[in-house]
C-alpha cells in the first residue's frame, strides 16, 4: 500500500512539470515569432584622415589684357589676311584704310567731267586776268596816294584829295585781295574738277589710292578674334579683330553669391578637367557686384564673378587658350589628420547632430559634436571613436535599441 500511494504522489508532479516546460516553451516561441524583424542596413567606419572643405564652379579662361583694334577712320578696310591665333608684334601692319573709291562715270558722265574741267580752266584764266588788272589799279592809286602825300607840305592839295587817294588806294588793295581770292577758288574748282575725272572707278591702271590709313597692332600677342575678314566700307569706330597675349592667362569663374561671400583674395584655387594636370591658381578678386543667371534647370541665381591668377609653370598649361573650360576648386579649409565619418549617416536630433552607432547589431542613438563638413565626410570632435560602426542613410524604422542587420 505504501509503494501506491509514492506512485500516485509522484505522478501529479511530473505532469507539472512537463507542462511548465511545454507552456515556456510555447512562449518562447512565441517571443521569436512576434518580435520585429531586424532592420537591413548599410555601415560606415568612423576614421581618421586627411579632410578637405572646396568649393568646386566651372569657369573658363581668359587672356588678361585684350585689345581691340578699331578703324580709325570711315573707308575702304582692305581684306584682313591673319587668322586666329597668327603671332603679331608692336606695330606690325594689320590691314589698311582707304579712302572710298569713286563712283564710275560712264561715257556721258566722263564727257561732262571734262567739260567742267575746261569750264574750271577758264574760270581760273579769267580770275587771273582781273588779278593782273586789279593789281595795275592798285598799283596805281598807291603811287597816286604817295605822290598827292608828298605835295601835302607846300600846300598844293588839299586834305580832301589826299583822304581821297587815299581811300582809293585802300579799295583798291581790298579789291586785289578779292580777286586773289576768286582766282584761289577757281584753281580748286579746276583741281577738284581734275579729281573726280582722275580719280575716277572707270580709269583702268590706276594705282592703289593714296593717303591710305594703316592699323597696326598695338601689343605683342596672338589674333584673338577676327571680326572683319574681308574687305569692304567700314566705319570709324567700327571694330576689325582682337589681339592679345595668350601665355597671360586668368580664370573667370562664375560663384553663388552664397559662396562667394567666403572668399577672398590669396585663397588658393585648384584647376582640373580641361584635360591636363592639376594647376595651381589663387584668387585675384572677387568682384563686387553680382549679377542674374539661369541654371540648366530654370532656377534663377544670383551669381558672382571671381578672377584667380595661374601660378603653375606655363610649361604645364601650355595648350590651354582663351576661352577654355576648367573645373575651378576652391580650397577653403583643410587638415592632414582628422576624425570624420559620412555625412550620410549624421542628421539632426533634438539635442543637435546624431548617429546610429551599431553595438552587437544593436543601433544605438549617439550624440555627437561636428565641425567641418564638405558634403560627403563630416569632422567629429566628439562622441565617436576611431573604429566604430554608424549607419548610413537612417530611416524612420531605426529607433534606439532596434535591432540591423547588415546589407
Amino acid at each position: 500500500m505504501a509503494t501506491d500511494k509514492r506512485r500516485t504522489h509522484r505522478y501529479p508532479v511530473g505532469k507539472w512539470l512537463f507542462w511548465s516546460l511545454f507552456g515556456v516553451l510555447v512562449l518562447v516561441a512565441l517571443g521569436y515569432t512576434l518580435r520585429p524583424d531586424p532592420v537591413w542596413v548599410d555601415l560606415a567606419e568612423v576614421s581618421r584622415g586627411p579632410l578637405e572643405v572646396t568649393i568646386v564652379e566651372e569657369g573658363r579662361t581668359r587672356v588678361k589684357d585684350r585689345y581691340v583694334v578699331f578703324a580709325p577712320v570711315t573707308g575702304f578696310v582692305h581684306r584682313v589676311e591673319l587668322d586666329v591665333g597668327d603671332e603679331v608684334t608692336p606695330g606690325e601692319l594689320l590691314t589698311r584704310v582707304a579712302p572710298i573709291p569713286a563712283s564710275v562715270l560712264d561715257a556721258r558722265s566722263r564727257a561732262e567731267a571734262a567739260a567742267r574741267i575746261e569750264a574750271a580752266r577758264s574760270a581760273l584764266n579769267s580770275a587771273s586776268q582781273k588779278v593782273g588788272a586789279v593789281r595795275a589799279e592798285a598799283q596805281f592809286a598807291r603811287r597816286e596816294y604817295e605822290r598827292l602825300k608828298a605835295l601835302q607840305a607846300s600846300d598844293y592839295i588839299s586834305a580832301e584829295r589826299l583822304q581821297q587817294a587815299e581811300a582809293e588806294a585802300v579799295r583798291a588793295e581790298a579789291m586785289l585781295r578779292s580777286a586773289r581770292f576768286d582766282e584761289e577758288v577757281a584753281a580748286h574748282e579746276l583741281e577738284a574738277a581734275r579729281t573726280r575725272l582722275e580719280v575716277s572707278a572707270a580709269r583702268s591702271g590706276q594705282d592703289q589710292p593714296v593717303d591710305q590709313v594703316a592699323v597696326r597692332s598695338p601689343v605683342s600677342g596672338a589674333v584673338l578674334n577676327v571680326v572683319r575678314k574681308s574687305e569692304g566700307v567700314i566705319q570709324a569706330g567700327e571694330a576689325i579683330l582682337e589681339v592679345g597675349d595668350p601665355t597671360a592667362l586668368e580664370v573667370v569663374v562664375d560663384v553663388l553669391s552664397f559662396d562667394a561671400v567666403k572668399l577672398q583674395p590669396g585663397l588658393p584655387v585648384r584647376l582640373k578637367g580641361w584635360g591636363g594636370p592639376v594647376l595651381e591658381a589663387v584668387v585675384r578678386r572677387v568682384e563686387p557686384v553680382g549679377f542674374e543667371d539661369i541654371s540648366a534647370l530654370g532656377v534663377e541665381e544670383q551669381r558672382v564673378q571671381v578672377i584667380a591668377d595661374m601660378m603653375s609653370p606655363r610649361e604645364g598649361w601650355q595648350m590651354l587658350g582663351d576661352g577654355y573650360r576648367v573645373d575651378a576648386e576652391f580650397l577653403l579649409w583643410q587638415a592632414e589628420d582628422v576624425l570624420q565619418v559620412p555625412s550620410s549617416a549624421v542628421f539632426l536630433g533634438d539635442d543637435g547632430p546624431a548617429v546610429f552607432a551599431v553595438q552587437e547589431d544593436v543601433a544605438r542613438l549617439t550624440r555627437i559634436q561636428t565641425g567641418r563638413d564638405n558634403g560627403l565626410m563630416t569632422q567629429v570632435t566628439g562622441g565617436l571613436a576611431q573604429g566604430n560602426r554608424v549607419v548610413r542613410h537612417p530611416d524612420r524604422q531605426l529607433e534606439d535599441g532596434v535591432r540591423v542587420r547588415i546589407r
